[in-house]
């Protein structure tokens, strides 16, 4: 009889579906035919997932200039985004920020500005005083804002990386490689806020100002490339021309990184033919609606009691033209409750090629439902012998 008794649920649910997809790999600079990179290190990423599809020179160390600033947008939007700080929140500008030199917004010492602004400031004009006037409202000086910029490279296993300061002006020892600046990148992207800042070309901040700050975006991509709205450009005598880029189009995100190009016309040329290589060969694919049924979860023997998992999201994956894969779904749920309620949360949808995780959503229970308890087994057993001996 024990033998006959259904586990109520079966935690790993699979079913295969044969779909156009791509088993991604690395791709080293020589592998690619007709991708003539110029800069001196390089990396084309699928954002999504984090799948390197070219990689140049990619863990060697370069000054990454203000590339850096990345880092500080990064540090900066996890505040905000864990309620820490808000956006709105007023920073009043220090002399320690109005003297850094290079690309600025001009910023007076004593000027208040909102953190948003300070956002535009550093994701559109690249602003040197901007990342620092934020650099010490997060941290309370510049040193400790860089304590923490390292402390998170180190959370995230960007191991060839070291910051010495949060702007990327010259200063010894502070390096990064261009497999570092992605995944960096692919962090920073997780926060979507971001991209209404360095996806804009052009932008005025007259409130309390006599003349108004005129910042003009230093990513011509942003501009020019179709899709590009980011991240962040970097130059200095020693770094040479670098560039992290991102471009979304038809659900697709790619995102290139260039370091040591000689001339910026070059960093925008190597940059863009990396991007468009990753739209020529890839393309995005839906694998289930908002509220769309997932799986029909069972709950007693009878399969009288179940109910339906949904997609809580929408869910896509990017995936390579012209070739075949099996994509396996597997749905994680708590087996210990006893009840289900109708909106939710109660598992995780993954999807798989092979044994790597290329997509997830949650999953939402779409009405009220218990599990089968031991007498609807037995009674159902007992049901299923009557009819046996009839």
């Amino acid at each position: 009889m024990r033998k006959n008794i259904m586990k109520f649920i079966n935690i790993f649910i699979l079913s295969a579906i044969v779909i156009t997809n791509v088993s991604f790999k690395e791709v080293r600079a020589e592998e690619v035919k007709g991708l003539d990179v110029e800069a001196k290190s390089a990396i084309l990423m699928e954002a999504y997932s984090g799948n390197i599809l070219y990689e140049k020179n990619p863990h060697e160390k370069f000054a990454p200039a203000s590339v850096t600033k990345i880092m500080t947008m990064l540090l900066t939007m996890e505040a905000v985004d864990s309620g820490k700080i808000k956006l709105e929140d007023k920073v009043t500008c220090s002399e320690n920020a109005k003297k850094m030199g290079g690309s600025t917004m001009l910023l007076d010492n004593g000027e208040i500005r909102t953190v948003e602004e300070l956002l535009k400031g550093v994701g559109i004009a690249s602003g040197n005083d901007a990342a620092v006037a934020l650099a010490e409202y997060l941290g309370g000086s510049e040193d400790a804002f860089v304590d923490m910029m390292n402390q998170r490279c180190k959370d995230l296993g960007m191991k060839n990386t070291t910051f010495k300061n949060c702007t990327g002006l010259p200063s010894e020892g502070h390096m990064s490689t261009a497999y570092d600046i992605s995944i960096m990148s692919r962090e920073l992207l997780k926060h979507e806020t971001i991209l209404k800042y360095t996806g804009t070309y052009m932008e005025t901040i007259s409130e309390g100002r006599k003349s108004p700050i005129e910042l003009v975006n230093h990513n011509k991509l942003v501009r020019f490339f179709n899709g590009c709205d980011g991240l962040k450009t970097g130059y200095t005598s020693e770094a040479k021309y670098c560039i992290s880029a991102t471009a979304t189009r038809d659900g697709v995100r790619m995102l290139s990184v260039i370091m040591g190009a000689p001339t910026y016309k070059i960093r925008n040329r190597d940059a863009s033919m990396l991007l468009n290589h990753g739209f020529s060969k890839f393309y995005s694919k839906k694998l289930a609606n908002k509220g769309e049924e997932v799986e029909k979860i069972v709950l007693d023997k009878s399969g009288e009691k179940f109910f339906l998992a949904k997609a809580k999201e929408d869910v896509s994956i990017t995936l390579e033209k012209g070739k075949e894969e099996k994509i396996e779904k597997k749905i994680e749920l708590d087996t210990l409750k006893k009840s289900f309620k109708s909106g939710e949360v109660i598992g995780i949808c993954k999807f798989y090629v092979g044994d790597k995780e290329v997509g997830k959503v949650e999953i939402c229970c779409d009405r009220d439902v218990k599990k089968g308890g031991f007498m609807d087994n037995f009674k159902y057993n007992i049901k299923n012998l009557l009819k046996g001996s009839i």
